[in-house]
C-alpha cells in the first residue's frame, strides 16, 4: 500500500525545497531569483548580522555578486517542523566553498534558521537568518561541522 503523505509532512518538504532553492539561487549568483523567494514583509540576516528586509534584498545582493566572486554553500537540513498549518521552520548546517577551491572553509561555517509562510498556496520566506558557526572554545564542533558537510560534498562530487 503506498504512504501517504499529510499535510503537515507535505509542507515540510516544501520548506525543504524552498531553503534549497534560496542556496541555489545564491550558488547561481542571481540576486534576484533569491529575492523572489521572501514574503514581501520578510527579512534576511546575513552573516555579518546586517539585517535587511525582503523588499531590499536584491538590491543588497546585486553589487556582493556582482563585486565579489562568492562563495558556494553546501548544506545539511537538520530540522524541519511545521509550527502552524502555514508557517514552517527550518534549521540547517552550511558550509561555504572558496570560488576555484574544492574544500570547504570552515572560517564560513554558518548555522542558518528559516521561517517560512503559506500564503495562498505560495510557500515564501518570512525570516531567513545566517548565524557564523564558531563554536568559541570547541573546535572539535567545528571540525564535526565541517567533516559533515565534506561529506555531502564528496558525495555530490561522485554523482556529476
Amino acid at each position: 500500500m503506498p504512504e501517504t503523505t499529510g499535510p503537515a509532512e507535505a509542507a515540510e518538504a516544501a520548506v525543504s525545497a524552498l531553503y534549497e532553492e534560496l542556496l541555489l539561487a545564491w550558488n547561481r549568483r542571481d540576486a534576484r531569483g533569491y529575492a523572489a523567494l521572501f514574503d514581501p514583509a520578510g527579512a534576511l540576516v546575513g552573516f555579518d548580522g546586517g539585517q535587511v528586509p525582503a523588499s531590499e534584498v536584491a538590491d543588497h545582493l546585486a553589487p556582493i555578486f556582482a563585486d565579489h566572486p562568492t562563495a558556494a554553500y553546501v548544506w545539511k537540513i537538520r530540522e524541519v517542523r511545521s509550527l502552524t498549518g502555514e508557517v514552517v521552520l527550518l534549521r540547517a548546517i552550511a558550509g561555504m566553498v572558496p570560488p576555484g577551491q574544492t574544500e570547504l572553509n570552515p572560517a564560513a561555517n554558518a548555522v542558518q534558521s528559516l521561517v517560512a509562510q503559506n500564503r495562498a498556496g505560495t510557500w515564501q520566506v518570512v525570516l531567513f537568518h545566517n548565524t557564523p558557526a564558531q563554536y568559541h572554545g570547541r573546535p572539535e564542533l567545528t571540525d564535526q561541522h565541517t567533516e559533515e558537510l565534506s561529506q555531502i560534498l564528496r558525495d555530490s562530487s561522485t554523482q556529476d
